[in-house]
């Protein structure tokens, strides 16, 4: 049995280190992609997690599948091909370790998904399923996506979704709101920043994690909002906390994808309904995930900055 198995896109990310005197960049390779991250954090504070993907038969997608056995996930449903390079992200930062992003994925192996290839095996011995938006900005991994997201609800099984807004995948704007509206419609478990809850709507935190629980039906809300910490609703209560303060700040890149993994764990941990979970839960699981959040961005890369569960609860004090 699973707590989380997740589909979308595992690829590289290339982040810069330095960058010369003309401006071009020295980077670093680091493993990544969404849901990888996510679930990376599930496997790091106690769950077991499987992985439904695509990449490249190529240097960069084994050592990425390699770097998933070793957090501990199940790369069963992972499919390989010789058609397709694996995904490439380029990650620059601004001074404030804010990021910007380029992609070599056209097509990208993930993106060559298809719904015959998915191992629904996998999904029924879940209790979660996570999957985000970038498996849906291209054929076939979209309709692969829809058609998984489908059978897990059948299911009964826990819908979690990170719409994880990335520009540049998509063809226009109103493609990227439409199908990061499709997800919002069917996930029980939401993770929203700030920026995609004012790109959505034009909404504040605060109204964005309502909007979700009230008018999409969403059972548990997360809005983040970076330094600033997180937002929590369900249909009982609401809250927020506070990121970590006092960090040397140095990429940010995978940390709101953490703070998904960590809730989750979290989550799972307290064995409640999610439409149960009291102010006091959600008070810690949202406090929990910032912190995660939080330490992870004193390191580079997504996957390699998740710190142990002692290192997380010190820092909460």
């Amino acid at each position: 049995m699973y707590d989380v198995v997740a589909l979308g896109e595992l690829l590289i990310d290339f982040a810069a280190v330095s960058s010369d005197g003309e401006g071009y960049p020295t980077v670093a390779a680091h493993p990544g992609g969404a849901p990888a991250n996510f679930l990376a954090a599930v496997n790091r504070f106690g769950g077991k997690t499987a992985m439904i993907g695509k990449v490249g038969n190529d240097t960069f997608g084994r050592l990425l599948l390699g770097t998933l056995e070793k957090c501990g996930t199940d790369i069963s449903g992972m499919r390989v091909t010789d058609e397709f390079f694996t995904t490439l992200a380029f990650v620059t930062f601004d001074g404030n370790g804010e990021r910007s992003f380029a992609f070599s994925r056209k097509p990208g192996a993930d993106t060559r998904l298809s719904f015959e290839e998915v191992d629904t095996t996998l999904i029924d011995k879940t209790r979660a399923f996570h999957f985000g938006t970038l498996s849906l900005t291209h054929e076939p991994a979209r309709t692969a996506t829809y058609r998984a997201v489908e059978y897990a609800r059948a299911a009964g099984k826990l819908i979690s979704f990170d719409p994880n807004l990335r520009r540049p995948l998509w063809s226009s704007l109103d493609e990227a709101r439409g199908q990061m509206e499709w997800g919002l419609h069917r996930a029980d478990i939401v993770k929203l920043s700030d920026e995609e809850a004012e790109f959505l709507w034009g909404m504040a935190p605060e109204e964005a994690a309502e909007k979700l629980v009230r008018e999409y039906g969403v059972k548990l809300a997360f809005v983040t909002c970076g330094a600033e910490g997180c937002m929590y609703r369900n249909v009982r209560c609401s809250g927020a906390v506070p990121a970590l303060g006092g960090l040397r700040v140095i990429d940010t890149c995978g940390a709101g994808d953490i703070f998904g993994g960590s809730a989750m764990a979290r989550l799972l941990e307290l064995d409640k309904p999610v439409s149960a979970l009291t102010e006091d839960d959600l008070k810690y699981i949202g406090s929990f995930a910032a912190a995660a959040a939080s330490l992870s961005t004193e390191h580079s890369g997504g996957i390699p900055s998740i710190r142990e569960k002692d290192a997380v609860l010190k820092a909460m004090g």
